[in-house]
């Protein structure tokens, strides 16, 4: 097995359990992304792109009850990455991508640039975020959040710190206003740019037609 075969079962073993959007299949087309992109970026670090996008939600601190409970999953993802002799050098770059990759973390500027390696994952993951199966990802997330539907009385918001952005008291389709429809203008490849236009157009189709579907019963 390679590493990145001990990464991937790592990543599965994980990730099994999730039931937000954030399982396995998310972190397939999330890998599957980075590949496509990294064919229009052959100077990119291809290890470095694929275990981040095999880790990067290992230790997300929205799919645990605690910060101590996240900080404790980075922990044992750095001694596995260890176990299987990734490099100290690898590691820390693995590690700046994950910490400095999420569209909450961005919102309040405090993030490192990304490399173009860390570019690319982001890229992967907001694309992940946009089109036809991220409105199903975004309804399973707001449904085990326990998030209202729609409500056209609730306006969408934008959120100033990553706390604001964690609040429940909006609604799963604000979320598209909130983040979803602003993914597109905030990628950093020309590859991951022309993927997202379809995407973009469909949610953008998908609103226009559930809003008119709404407003007919009532």
């Amino acid at each position: 097995m390679t590493q990145l075969d001990d990464i991937t079962d790592y990543m599965q073993k994980s990730l099994s359990a999730d039931k937000t959007g954030h399982s396995v299949d998310h972190i397939d087309r999330v890998l599957a992304l980075s590949n496509k992109i990294l064919q229009d970026y052959p100077q990119a670090d291809t290890f470095i792109v694929r275990a981040a996008s095999l880790l990067h939600d290992v230790y997300d601190d929205k799919l645990f009850h605690s910060l101590a409970q996240a900080q404790a999953a980075k922990e044992n993802m750095i001694l596995f990455l260890q176990s299987i002799s990734v490099t100290k050098h690898q590691i820390n770059a693995i590690i700046t991508i994950i910490d400095n990759m999420s569209w909450s973390k961005s919102i309040a500027g405090n993030v490192k640039p990304l490399d173009l390696n860390g570019q690319i994952v982001q890229d992967a993951d907001r694309l992940e975020a946009i089109g036809a199966i991220a409105i199903t990802r975004a309804i399973t997330y707001g449904a085990v959040k326990d998030r209202i539907l729609y409500d056209p009385n609730i306006p969408p918001r934008i959120a100033q710190t990553k706390a604001q952005y964690r609040q429940d008291d909006s609604t799963t389709i604000n979320h598209f206003y909130e983040k979803l429809l602003l993914i597109k203008d905030r990628l950093n490849t020309k590859t991951a740019q022309k993927i997202a236009v379809s995407r973009h157009q469909f949610m953008l189709d998908f609103l226009d037609q559930f809003k008119s579907e709404w407003h007919l019963t009532k």
